[in-house]
Parts: C-alpha cells; structure tokens; sequence
C-alpha cells in the first residue's frame, strides 16, 4: 500500500538517488520533477512499477507546479547550483527565487516541505553562494510555517562534483595547493546518510524544524585530500598556497564551462563547515550518520586507482 506521494525537485542528482530508492523501498510514491524527461529515464528502475513518475517541468512554470504540488503530500527541494551559468541559472533565481514561489505554493495548498540549504552559509557574508542560500531559507521561513530546512556540510558519494573531480585532479598533478593552508574545518556527509535522515523527516513528519546534516568526524581540507590519496594509492606533494596565487588561479579556472574553483568558491572555503552552537544536528533527532568519510570513498575509489578494484596492490594494502 502506497503511504503518501512524494514530490522532488533535483531527483537526478546524488541525493534525489539515494532519496527515491529510500523511499519506494518504504511504499511511498515519488514523482521526479527533471528539466528533461529523456535523460531522468533511469530513475525508473529505482524502484517497482507505478511508484515513481518522471514530470517535466521548469521550475519557474508556477502553473505546471501549483498542478504537481496540489497532488502531493510531502514536497523535497533538493535543486542547487555551486555556480553561475548565463543570465538564468544564477543564485538568486536557484536558491532565493524558486524557494520563494515553491513555498508560497507549499502554504497555498498546505502541504509540508523540506528544503535542503547548506551548512555555514549564515556566516559567508562575503559570498554570493551563501547569501543566495540564506536568502531563500528566509523567504521559507517567513512563507510557510511548517517546512523543514537542512542544511548539510559537503555531501559526498560516486555520483558527487566533489571528491570524484578531486581524485581524477590529484591522479594527474604532481602537486596539489592547499587553499588557506588547508585548515578550514568540515564534516562530510554521505549522500545516503543524507538521503535516511531525509526520509526520516519525512516519515516521522517532522516539521518546523532546522537541522544541521553532519558526518560523524570534523575534518580539516588537507586531512581531506589525505584520506582521498590515501584511498586512491597516491602520494603528491601539498602545498600551501598564498592568498593572492589563489585568487588568480580562481579567475582562471572560472572561465571553464565546468569550473574547478571559482572566486565565490574561494571565499567559501574561509570559513569553517561544522556544527553550530545554536542548530540542531541529525545527532540531536536520533538519525545518526555512520559512513566515515574514508569508508566511504573506499566504495567507489577503485575507479581511479591503479590497476582498479581488484589490482595486487590494493588487495595487500587491505589485508
């Protein structure tokens, strides 16, 4: 029997993955909203047949939206960009705009909402990422009552723009720089640690809630790039890099259709992605996360080592 229908915006990223499994493996109905409904087809076979539907809609057609929201119970807003992309895809449109309207609707056909922010982004007053972020929170807030934020430090997983980029960077490059010495602060997440307390939230119909998503360990940037070489069998040299090399290495690389770092990007890595003192984290609600952040690029890290998953020299390293 089919529990409640679940609508999400960004299925097709890591988390809407993990999130669609969790949830028709537990009898919920999701309906997968995708800018293209060809390339979203995939999505079927994560779940049995007539508990997921694929809907094509962009995310500014309020009609399209009222129409799908009206039909739901639960409504999961997982869409975000790391970067801005011509005069449509900016983050004000992403993260401020669209939160604004969905949540509007959300009140309007009273329906519950989880959207899903970042972590630290209320600290970042110098990057146009974060304060789109912080913006869009706002609007929910002051919008609907009922809805749920979370706000999760870096996510991570096969299918991420993170450690994957990192690791097929640090296989080629003999030296890696290190941005502010490499000590700001995180707590990655997994992307299916991310995805349980999603979908707890959910079922537990928990709401009016802001919740801090936080891996199990605080991790400095360089102990980061350690644990990825060390899972992908490599050694390279770290080195710091001075503040104003780093900025011209920014401006360079954000000239790319796909950016490795770009100048907002560089501003965010200043401050620390941890635990505040004032939120509530996963830990505090009982939906624990468990995957280490070593333990779980060892899962898919094969793919850029050497000699690959089954190779002599990674079986002698893991005896």
């Amino acid at each position: 029997m089919i529990k409640k229908k679940v609508l999400i915006f960004g299925s097709t990223g890591q988390i809407g993955k993990h999130l669609i499994r969790k949830l028709t493996k537990n009898n919920y109905k999701v309906i997968c909203q995708t800018r293209n409904s060809h390339k979203a087809i995939f999505l079927k076979s994560s779940g049995s047949i007539g508990y997921i539907d694929i809907q094509e809609a962009n995310i500014f057609d309020i009609e399209k939206i009222e129409s799908l929201i009206s039909e739901i119970d639960v409504c999961v807003n997982l869409i975000g960009i790391l970067y801005e992309k011509g005069k449509l895809n900016t983050f004000k449109r992403v993260h401020e705009d669209f939160p604004n309207i969905l949540s509007e609707i959300c009140s309007k056909y009273d329906k519950d909402l989880v959207h899903i922010s970042a972590l630290s982004v209320e600290n970042a007053n110098d990057s146009l990422y974060a304060l789109s972020k912080y913006a869009g929170e706002n609007k929910i807030k002051k919008n609907l009552k009922r809805a749920t934020i979370i706000k999760p430090s870096v996510v991570f997983s096969v299918d991420d723009n993170f450690t994957t980029r990192f690791m097929s960077l640090l296989n080629i490059l003999p030296l890696f720089p290190l941005y502010y010495n490499g000590n700001t602060k995180f707590t990655p997440i997994h992307a299916s640690d991310l995805a349980n307390l999603i979908f707890n939230v959910i079922s537990n119909e928990i709401t009016s809630k802001e919740i801090e998503a936080i891996g199990p360990e605080v991790l400095t940037f360089k102990q980061m790039i350690e644990i990825i070489l060390k899972c992908i069998g490599k050694k390279r040299l770290l080195i710091p890099l001075p503040l104003i090399f780093a900025k011209s290495s920014a401006r360079f690389f954000q000239m790319f259709p796909n950016p490795l770092l770009t100048i907002d990007q560089l501003k965010l890595l200043k401050y620390d992605n941890i635990k505040s003192l004032k939120g509530i984290s996963n830990f505090d609600i009982n939906f624990p996360s468990k995957i280490s952040f070593e333990e779980g690029l060892m899962k898919y890290a094969y793919n850029w080592r050497e000699g690959g998953q089954f190779s002599i020299s990674h079986i002698k390293k893991n005896k």
